[in-house]
């Protein structure tokens, strides 16, 4: 007996061992899981913060003048204001 039976496979069988690793493997997915969900629903945030999307606001407005949705003066007026 080693451990109080902890190590003896006689008492808790080899389906004891399995159990306790399935219900780890649960556990950590679980928590990688909602780790996961966390930075998904938290990622626009960040990059706003960051000014990451400045970049993007760019892209559109260039995609808007080339597509000729608005002027050259409303082009430049939105360009400065961005900066």
């Amino acid at each position: 007996m080693m451990f109080n039976g902890w190590c003896n496979f006689g008492q808790w069988g080899v389906y004891g061992w399995i159990g306790l690793v399935a219900n780890l493997v649960l556990w950590i997915g679980l928590i990688l899981l909602a780790v996961w969900i966390v930075r998904k629903l938290f990622a626009n945030t960040r990059s706003i913060a960051t000014g990451a999307s400045l970049g993007n606001a760019r892209e559109i407005l260039d995609q808007r003048y080339a597509r000729g949705e608005i002027t050259r003066e409303l082009y430049e007026q939105m360009k400065a204001d961005i900066r």
